[in-house]
């Protein structure tokens, strides 16, 4: 993590204000004589791991319908170099710079092609890279609030880099107010849902185009923060089966079209159903509603991804999930984690165990362990 560390709820609060540094911040990168070469890719291939993949579905799905020949791929599976994809571009991101899977594949590409989007210029993925576009060191949680938002803003005005779109048309005025105010509506309504979710077994994410970042990050959150079993959805592929098992699960739907009758389908038949959309939608028995305001695309996927952040906090709150919390801690998905946390990690989970077996009992909810992407 690039940065200090805060609490999951300083991110929150600090959150709007960091994305209108960043967005200052990253607007001037790319203005760089140093950057003509990331501005000219026609080809671009994005990589990350975790919630840093999530984002990138972000600029494929704007790129795309630019006619940019635009990609992601999990870093894990270029390790040993972007074979098979025609890219003359590989965009990179990690939001401390130091996932191993994203620094493999970063080690095994050619020169001159590698661009890192980072937390901040100093880490390790930064020095491998040709190009750097860093948020500034902003400080971040250990499940990512400004790191992750702060990156949808950078992706945004990359894509922007690379088909020329007019500053005056990204959508970034404003964005503090905007967060902030969205985030108090979202507290507003999940209040009134939080004690029955969290008594929930599972939570789907649905959502299409770019909100499927918002979807793939709303379901790390839940994993991350309230410890809740969360799967990611295209919508449209959500409808072939994967609905049929809905049962004692959480809904979360995002969007606008096809969407609203999704939820509403869900609601009806008893499901705790959370939409969150930009149209006017009147909540109902069962069907919790946020609406957004009308936004550009890349913010408006930042303003879902504040929604979500509320949600997770308050389920986690609910679920008695300590703040912060993690003990799933591995040596071999950040270069630098001392071995010795690790260990103290594994321990801790050993005697966590221990002690729930002996009791005849599960692993209480508020005890469980993850691991920060």
């Amino acid at each position: 993590m690039s940065g200090s560390r805060i609490t999951f709820l300083q991110g929150q609060a600090g959150q709007g204000a960091a994305l209108e540094r960043i967005t200052a911040r990253v607007r001037r990168t790319l203005a760089e004589p140093g950057m003509a070469r990331l501005r000219t890719a026609r080809r671009p291939l994005f990589t990350g791991i975790g919630a840093s993949y999530a984002a990138l579905a972000l600029p494929v799905q704007q790129l795309r319908r630019h006619g940019v020949f635009a990609q992601r791929v999990l870093a894990s599976e270029i390790g040993d170099g972007p074979r098979g994809f025609d890219t003359d571009a590989l965009i990179a991101i990690s939001q401390g710079g130091r996932s191993s899977e994203t620094l493999a594949a970063f080690r095994s590409a050619p020169d001159e092609t590698k661009t890192a989007v980072v937390n901040a210029a100093s880490s390790p993925l930064g020095r491998l890279a040709d190009r750097v576009v860093h948020l500034g060191g902003e400080p971040d949680s250990l499940a990512s609030t400004v790191g992750y938002t702060g990156t949808l803003v950078a992706l945004d005005l990359i894509t922007g880099a690379l088909t020329g779109r007019p500053r005056h048309e990204d959508g970034w005025a404003h964005i503090a107010a905007r967060t902030d105010a969205v985030r108090r509506h979202a507290a507003a309504v999940v209040t009134g849902l939080r004690r029955r979710a969290a008594q929930c077994i599972a939570a789907d994410v649905v959502a299409a185009g770019t909100s499927r970042a918002s979807a793939e990050e709303g379901a790390l959150l839940l994993r991350e923060v309230a410890r809740m079993a969360a799967t990611a959805a295209a919508t449209r592929n959500y409808l072939h089966g994967s609905m049929e098992s809905a049962g004692n699960t959480l809904h979360v739907i995002i969007g606008a079209g096809r969407e609203i009758p999704l939820a509403r389908s869900l609601a009806a038949a008893g499901h705790c159903t959370l939409l969150i959309t930009t149209a006017r939608v009147e909540p109902a028995e069962h069907l919790f509603t946020v609406r957004l305001p009308g936004a550009a695309e890349a913010p408006r996927v930042v303003l879902e991804a504040v929604v979500l952040q509320e949600l997770a906090a308050q389920l986690g709150a609910e679920r008695g999930i300590p703040v912060g919390s993690s003990v799933f801690r591995h040596t071999d998905t950040k270069e630098d984690t001392p071995p010795a946390a690790a260990h103290e990690s594994l321990a801790d989970q050993a005697s966590l165990v221990s002690r729930a077996s002996s009791a005849g009992s599960a692993v209480p909810i508020g005890s469980r362990i993850t691991s920060a992407a």
